[in-house]
């Protein structure tokens, strides 16, 4: 992939990292996104401003023939119209070339998400385990409150990674999130998860800075939340592989069916729209649907 040495672009991932808050994994996306339309332009690449709707339809045309997802082939797209939105803006072009390129609609796959008794075996898994060499003794306590925080509050990864221990508030049950866009949010956490992080800060010694730590104490990191997942899959009986997204989806989908309300959800999750919240609906009803074929006579 070209490297970008455009100073468009650059002021472009500079305006999303300072005025927009963008998580660093946006940026990352966004910068490759712009850096494979230039690779694909070649020595035909004039510069941002000279690009027509034409191109763009041409590397759509590209893309699909290469078989990309339509979902990386949609996340592609995001990066360049608000790239060119951005130019519009505060570059002084006229229009965006890609803003009237139509798109292939998203395919539509609901979540995976994990049953009670499948979820129930993965919170067991790091008291049941036995310690390896060389491990802290409070790892374990430690794994418990991630995977109890994960289930209780349906948290993204980088909500969970980026927790300090003044976030957590033991007389109100709650935690202070911070989300997308640097959005703040207040979520309820459960007294099994609670207890869960009692037990661990007790048992580690952690009184302040950031929440969750590494055997080192440095703040634990996403990749080492990835690894010890996979750990614990290992030795479940859990079919699929797991991730903290799966987590958040089980949160949400085991809420609906124990019938909370679908603005409830959204707010727990830190949805900005209702759309993002309503797939969840759907799950709940394809399980509906199975639980009824499979045991109604006349289904």
């Amino acid at each position: 992939m070209q490297v970008m040495a455009d100073d468009l672009a650059d002021d472009f991932l500079r305006f999303m990292e300072t005025e927009k808050s963008a998580s660093p994994l946006t940026r990352r996306n966004y910068h490759e996104a712009l850096g494979a339309f230039m690779t694909w332009r070649g020595e035909a690449f004039a510069g941002w401003k000279e690009c027509t709707t034409d191109d763009f339809r041409a590397y759509l045309f590209a893309l699909m023939k290469q078989d990309f997802k339509r979902a990386t082939i949609r996340l592609r797209f995001a990066a360049l119209r608000s790239f060119y939105k951005f130019l519009v803006h505060r570059h002084g072009l006229a229009s965006s070339p890609v803003a009237v390129v139509e798109l292939p609609k998203p395919e539509r796959s609901l979540p995976v998400v994990l049953n009670l008794a499948q979820m129930e075996e993965l919170l067991e898994l790091p008291k049941k385990l036995p310690l390896p060499k060389q491990s802290a003794a409070w790892i374990p306590a430690r794994d418990t409150a991630i995977l109890e925080l994960f289930y209780s509050c349906g948290l993204r990864i980088s909500e969970l990674t980026g927790l300090d221990v003044g976030d957590v508030d033991f007389v109100s049950g709650t935690a202070r999130v911070t989300g997308k866009g640097a959005k703040e949010r207040i979520v309820p956490v459960g007294g099994l998860a609670m207890t869960a992080i009692q037990q661990y800060r007790q048992q580690a010694g952690v009184s302040e800075g950031p929440l969750f730590v590494s055997k080192v104490r440095a703040r634990i990191t996403q990749q080492a939340i990835d690894q010890l997942l996979k750990k614990y899959l290992k030795h479940s009986s859990i079919p699929f592989r797991i991730s903290p997204h799966k987590l958040r989806h089980t949160f949400a989908t085991h809420l609906l069916d124990a019938g909370a309300d679908l603005r409830s959800v959204q707010t727990l999750l830190g949805h900005a729209s209702l759309s993002t919240t309503q797939i969840y609906t759907h799950v709940t009803k394809e399980r509906l649907r199975k639980a009824y074929d499979d045991a109604h006579p006349r289904a």
